[in-house]
C-alpha cells in the first residue's frame, strides 16, 4: 500500500504545482497560420484598463447557413478572448431574436432592435429541397451602464462575392467591437475640428458627418476664426469653394509642421450646375496650389470621367402621356473601388463620387511617405476645365476607345516630416515669428481630389438629412463614412486600435465538384476506419492479455 499511496501524493503535488504556475503566468498560443485567434496588442490594452463593467448583447444567435455560422464563432471567438484580458469587467449575452411564443412577439423584437440601431438582414437557406428565409440580426449592442452602442458585424465591399463580403466581415469583428468598447470606456475623448468656413455647403448636407464625429470625438468648428489650429488632435477642411487667405493658410501650414493630422477634401473644378444641354465646369482656385505642391500632391483642373459610375434618374421620352424616367449611369460620378493596402480602406464599400478631379504627386519630398488610398477604374477619361457637362451626354452609348487614360489617384497618404511653406518668409519683427517653425515633428495629412465625399443628399419630403453616401437611385450607402471615420480613427489612434483593421483570413474553400464525386467514398471511410481501428485495439489487447496470462 506504501508505494500506490506515495504515487497517488506525488502526483497531486505535480498537479498543484502546474495549477499554481499556470495561475502566475499566463500564456495563450494561436498555432493558425494567419492568426485568426488573436487580438491585436491595442485591443489588449484597452481591454486590460477597463474601469467600468461592459455587456456586449450578441443577437447573431441560432441556426445558419455555413457563411454566416462563421461569422458566428468568429464572433464568440473574439469575444471569449475579450473576456480573457478583461479582467471581470466584460460580460457577453447570447440571444435569438427570432426565438418568440409568437408572431407577434417576434416583430417586437425586431422593431426593438431596429430601434437600437441594428439592421437585419434575410438569409436563403435551402432545407431538404425547400427554399426557406430568416431574418437575421447580425450586430451586436455594447452597454456600459445606462449608454449602449450598436455595432453592424456585416460589413465589406458589395461588389465582393456573399462569401467574401462574410469573410471581410469576419476580419472586422475584432475591430468593429472594440472601437464600441473604446468609446463607452472613461479614455480621453480626443478633438476635431473642421473647417467650415470656405465653403457654402448647407449645414444639413453636413450633419451625418457631424453627428457621427461627433459620438466619438469633441468637435469644434472654425466660424470663431482662432488664431490658430494648435491643440487639436485631427482637422478637416470640408469641400471649400472660397479662397483662404495668406493667413487662413499659415494657420494650416503650421498646425502641419508641428506634428498636426488634418484632411483635405477638395474639388479641383466647380460645377455650380448641370442642364440638359450643358454648363461649364470651371477651373476652382482655393489657394492652396503651392502648399499642397510644398506636400507633393497636386490637384487636377479637370474632370474624372468612369466607366464604373453611379447612376442618375433621367427623363428617356415620353411612354403614353406620361415621361419615362429610368436610372443611367452618370460618368461624371466615378465610383471609387481601388483601394491602397492600408487600414483605412481595407474591407469598406466602394466611395461615392461627384464630378472627381485626379491627383498628381511630385518629387522632391524629402520625409514624406506617399500612400494611395482611393483610385478610379482603369477605364477613365479625362476631361479639362472648363469643360461642358450635360445630362443629354448620359443618353449616349460611351465608345470604350475614349476611356483609356488608365488609373487616376483620387485619396492619398502623407506621412512624415513636413516643411513650412513659409520658410525664409518670416521677417525677425513678424508676430508669428514666435511659434513659428520649418521643420516640425510626424504628422498625417490625407488629401482627397471630392469635397462631395462628405456631403450627404437630403430628403425634402421628409426635411430629413440621408445617410453620407446614401444614393437614392440605386438605394445603397457606399463607404463614405467609413472612409472618414477610420480615416480619423487612424490619426487619432495612438495605441493603433485601427491596425486590428489588417487583419487577413484565408478563405480556403472545398472543390466542390471534387466534394460532390468523392463524397460517398468520405463517408464510407469515415464511417468505417474507427471501427477498423477499434477492431485492431481489441485484438491487440486480447492478444497481449492471452500471451501475459495463458
Amino acid at each position: 500500500m506504501k508505494h500506490p499511496v506515495l504515487r497517488i501524493l506525488v502526483l497531486i503535488i505535480i498537479f498543484a504545482g502546474l495549477n499554481w504556475l499556470a495561475s502566475q503566468f499566463f500564456l495563450r498560443l494561436d498555432l493558425t497560420a494567419d492568426k485568426r485567434y488573436s487580438i491585436s496588442d491595442a485591443t489588449i490594452s484597452l481591454l486590460s484598463n477597463l474601469d467600468k463593467d461592459i455587456v456586449v448583447n450578441v443577437y447573431l444567435s441560432g441556426e445558419f447557413p455555413p457563411g454566416f455560422e462563421r461569422l458566428e464563432n468568429a464572433t464568440q471567438e473574439t469575444l471569449e478572448e475579450f473576456r480573457t484580458y478583461a479582467s471581470g469587467h466584460l460580460t457577453v449575452n447570447y440571444s435569438d431574436p427570432s426565438d418568440a411564443a409568437s408572431e407577434e412577439q417576434r416583430q417586437k423584437q425586431y422593431m426593438n432592435l431596429i430601434d437600437r440601431g441594428l439592421t437585419p438582414t434575410n438569409v436563403f437557406a435551402n432545407e431538404d429541397g425547400k427554399r426557406t428565409e430568416k431574418i437575421i440580426f447580425p450586430g451586436v449592442i455594447v452597454q456600459a451602464d445606462t449608454l449602449s452602442v450598436p455595432v453592424q458585424l456585416l460589413k465589406g465591399n458589395r461588389s465582393s462575392t456573399p462569401e467574401e463580403q462574410l469573410n471581410q466581415s469576419y476580419e472586422g469583428v475584432e475591430f468593429e467591437i472594440a472601437s464600441a468598447i473604446r468609446l463607452l470606456s472613461n479614455q480621453q475623448r480626443k478633438k476635431v475640428g473642421l473647417v467650415v468656413s470656405h465653403t457654402k455647403v448647407p449645414p444639413a448636407r453636413l450633419s451625418d458627418l457631424i453627428a457621427t464625429i461627433q459620438q466619438r470625438y469633441d468637435v469644434f468648428l472654425d466660424m470663431n476664426n482662432p488664431e490658430s489650429y494648435q491643440g487639436l488632435d485631427a482637422l478637416l477642411i470640408l469641400k471649400p469653394d472660397s479662397a483662404f487667405s495668406e493667413n487662413d493658410k499659415f494657420k494650416l501650414d503650421q498646425y502641419v509642421v508641428h506634428g498636426g493630422n488634418a484632411i483635405f477634401l477638395l474639388d479641383g473644378a466647380k460645377v455650380d450646375s448641370v442642364s440638359q444641354e450643358g454648363s461649364y465646369a470651371q477651373p476652382l482656385d482655393i489657394g492652396l496650389s503651392d502648399l499642397l505642391f510644398r506636400w507633393g500632391v497636386r490637384i487636377n483642373t479637370n474632370l474624372v470621367k468612369d466607366l464604373t459610375c453611379a447612376e442618375i434618374l433621367l427623363n428617356v421620352g415620353n411612354s403614353g402621356d406620361k415621361p419615362e424616367i429610368q436610372a443611367i449611369p452618370w460618368r461624371f460620378f466615378p465610383l471609387l473601388n481601388n483601394f491602397g493596402p492600408h487600414p483605412v480602406t481595407r474591407n469598406i464599400n466602394a466611395v461615392y463620387t461627384r464630378f472627381l478631379s485626379s491627383i498628381d504627386t511630385v518629387g522632391g519630398t524629402q520625409g514624406i511617405r506617399k500612400t494611395p488610398l482611393l483610385s478610379s477604374s482603369p477605364y477613365t477619361q479625362l476631361v479639362n476645365a472648363p469643360a461642358l457637362v450635360g445630362y443629354n451626354e448620359a443618353r449616349k452609348d460611351p465608345d470604350p476607345q475614349e476611356y483609356r487614360s488608365g488609373v487616376k489617384l483620387a485619396g492619398i497618404l502623407l506621412e512624415g516630416t513636413f516643411n513650412s511653406l513659409f520658410a525664409n518668409r518670416i521677417l525677425p519683427n513678424d508676430p508669428r515669428a514666435a511659434k513659428f517653425r520649418e521643420t516640425g515633428a510626424q504628422g498625417k495629412v490625407i488629401i482627397c481630389s471630392d469635397g462631395d465625399i462628405a456631403i450627404n443628399d437630403f430628403d425634402y419630403r421628409r426635411n430629413a438629412p440621408l445617410p453620407l453616401g446614401y444614393d437614392r437611385v440605386s438605394k445603397q450607402t457606399y463607404g463614405n463614412k467609413d472612409f472618414i471615420m477610420n480615416a480619423i480613427d487612424y490619426m487619432t489612434d495612438a495605441n493603433g486600435l485601427i491596425n486590428s483593421r489588417s487583419k487577413e483570413i484565408t478563405i480556403r474553400p472545398l472543390d466542390k465538384i471534387e466534394v460532390r464525386e468523392s463524397r460517398r467514398f468520405w463517408q464510407a471511410l469515415n464511417l468505417l476506419l474507427p471501427l477498423v481501428f477499434i477492431g485492431i485495439f481489441g485484438a491487440a489487447r486480447h492478444y497481449i492479455r492471452i500471451r501475459k496470462f495463458a
